[in-house]
């Protein structure tokens, strides 16, 4: 079994790709489909491009749906309130989008160490040292937020199972209050285990 996010070993060209290279490349690929993705047939190229990736990483098919499965019920909530407030097309945009961003920070995960992630963002902000800036924490902030998306895949998957295994229907209401809970937790904990570590300031 797949563990959402997880770093998975490999010696393909996406793996051998220096860590910076690609969390520079995965942030100019959501700023350039965020601003430029305008109509629902322009998300296919995009689409094209992010799947041709995970090809060259030789991330199974499976491995790879299940990146995005745990988000589709947020995904739906999105869908539904944009389709009332602005349009059916844009709704698929927008979407789109954000199953595309999810899609290209769990490819970066799962074929990036986040110690190389951290190492690649140190060395680029370091000369920054001279005007305050600490890489260090910067380098911190970036790997945690594409760390996040999975931990919140999981968050939604486990509230997800809890009500199948329960027999419940869907409502969105009691979907989105445990979701939210959860991912309060999560950070919580995740600041607890800052602090710990003298991250607290």
């Amino acid at each position: 079994m797949s563990v959402l996010g997880q770093y998975r070993p490999g010696d393909t060209v996406v793996h051998r790709m220096p860590a910076g290279v690609k969390v520079a490349a995965l942030i100019a690929a959501i700023v350039t489909i965020s601003v430029f993705v305008r109509a629902p047939w322009q998300l296919v190229p995009a689409a094209a491009v992010v799947a041709a990736a995970f090809a060259c990483a030789k991330v199974p098919a499976g491995v790879a749906a299940r990146q995005l499965r745990p988000v589709l019920w947020m995904i739906l909530v999105v869908f539904v309130f944009q389709l009332v407030f602005t349009g059916w097309a844009r709704a698929v945009v927008v979407c789109g989008v954000l199953l595309l961003a999810v899609a290209g920070a769990a490819l970066v995960t799962l074929t990036t160490r986040v110690s190389d992630m951290l190492d690649a963002v140190v060395g680029v902000l370091a000369p920054l040292r001279r005007v305050g800036v600490d890489p260090e924490r910067v380098g911190l902030v970036l790997a945690m937020t594409i760390r996040a998306v999975p931990l919140l895949t999981t968050v939604v998957t486990r509230v997800r199972d809890a009500r199948r295994a329960r027999g419940l229907g869907f409502s969105l209401r009691a979907f989105v209050v445990p979701v939210v809970v959860g991912t309060l937790v999560t950070a919580d904990h995740m600041g607890d285990a800052l602090a710990a570590r003298g991250v607290d300031d």
